[in-house]
C-alpha cells in the first residue's frame, strides 16, 4: 500500500481532505438566501416608483380661482368655484390599493372644472395590512360625504380594488348614493349587486393586465342587467390613473392622456344619468 507523509496510508489521507470539505447544501442556501434578498429589494423598489403619482397629477392637488382643492382626513374634495353644472350630484372616488392617490388627482379635477363636487378616498395604509377590507374605509367615505351635506346623491366610483370598496358602498346602499361606476376592476366578486336599481357603469381597458375584461366577463350576472359596460381599446390597467407601469400589466396601445378622456368622459355620462336616469346599456370607446 502506497504511503504519504512517513508511512499514512493513501486512503487515511483522502478521508481526512474529505471530512474538511463543507457540506453543499449550506452553500446552496446561502446562495438562495442572498439572491431573494436581492430580488425582494429590486421587486419593493420597482413597486415605490410603480405606484407613485406622477409629478403632473401632484400639480393637479393645487387649488386655484376654478377649483378649490382641500385635504381631508379621508382624503382630499375638489369643488368647483362658480359655475356648477348640478351642485347636488358628486363624484366619490376610491383610490386603488398601493396607488398613491394623487395619482387620480387630475381625474378628480377635471370631473370638478365639469361641475361636480368630488371626494378622492385614500384606503387606508394604501389597502396594505387589510386597508381595503373592514369598515374602516366605508367609514372615512360616509364621514367624507357627511362633510359636504350640500349634495344630495353621490355617483360611487373606484379604481382596482378602490372598486371592491365602491361596491360595498353601493350594496350598503343610503338614500344618497344614486350612482356606481367600476373602473378598471373585475369587482364585486363575493357578492351580488344584480338587483341595484341605481344606474351602474363598468369601465374597462382591454389591455388590462391586472383586472382582465374575461374575469368581469365572469363576474357580469353579479351586476344589473342594465349596467352600461364601456370598453376602452387598447387602455390598460394603469393608466386609469397618473402614476408608474404596475407590476403585472399589460402595455397599452393607446396614451394616457386618451384613455383618461374616454374614462372621464364616461363618469361624466354617469353622473349626468343620475339626473336623467336614462343611460345606453353597452358602447366602445374607439381609439383615435
Amino acid at each position: 500500500m502506497p504511503t504519504f507523509d512517513g508511512g499514512a496510508p493513501a486512503r487515511f489521507w483522502g478521508r481526512k481532505r474529505m471530512s474538511d470539505r463543507k457540506p453543499l447544501w449550506p452553500r446552496i442556501r446561502k446562495v438562495w438566501v442572498r439572491l431573494g434578498l436581492v430580488v425582494f429589494v429590486v421587486f419593493t423598489g420597482w413597486s415605490l416608483l410603480a405606484y407613485r403619482a406622477t409629478d403632473n397629477a401632484r400639480q393637479a392637488l393645487i387649488g386655484n380661482d376654478r377649483v378649490a382643492v382641500v385635504r381631508g382626513a379621508a382624503g382630499w374634495s375638489f369643488t368647483p368655484r362658480s359655475g356648477a353644472v348640478s351642485p347636488s350630484v358628486g363624484l366619490l372616488f376610491v383610490a386603488g390599493a398601493l396607488v398613491e392617490p394623487a395619482a387620480y388627482a387630475p381625474l378628480a379635477r377635471t370631473v370638478a372644472l365639469a361641475g361636480y363636487p368630488v371626494l378622492l378616498i385614500e384606503l387606508p395604509r394604501r389597502g396594505a395590512f387589510g386597508g381595503a377590507v373592514g369598515g374602516e374605509v366605508l367609514g372615512r367615505a360616509r364621514d367624507a360625504m357627511q362633510r359636504m351635506p350640500e349634495v344630495d346623491r353621490w355617483v360611487i366610483a373606484g379604481h382596482s380594488r378602490g372598486g371592491e370598496v365602491a361596491s360595498r358602498l353601493a350594496r350598503n346602499g343610503g338614500p344618497k348614493i344614486g350612482g356606481l361606476v367600476l373602473v378598471g376592476t373585475s369587482h364585486p366578486r363575493d357578492f351580488t349587486l344584480a338587483d341595484l336599481t341605481i344606474p351602474v357603469t363598468k369601465i374597462l381597458g382591454t389591455r388590462d393586465g391586472v383586472s382582465e375584461v374575461e374575469k368581469s366577463e365572469r363576474n357580469r350576472r353579479l351586476l344589473p342587467a342594465t349596467t352600461r359596460w364601456v370598453m376602452i381599446e387598447g387602455g390598460n390597467h394603469s393608466q386609469f390613473g397618473w402614476y408608474g407601469f404596475q407590476p403585472g400589466d399589460h402595455w397599452a396601445t393607446i396614451s394616457r392622456d386618451r384613455q383618461q378622456a374616454l374614462t372621464i368622459q364616461a363618469i361624466l355620462e354617469a353622473l349626468a344619468a343620475v339626473r336623467s336616469s336614462r343611460l345606453s346599456p353597452e358602447r366602445t370607446a374607439d381609439a383615435p
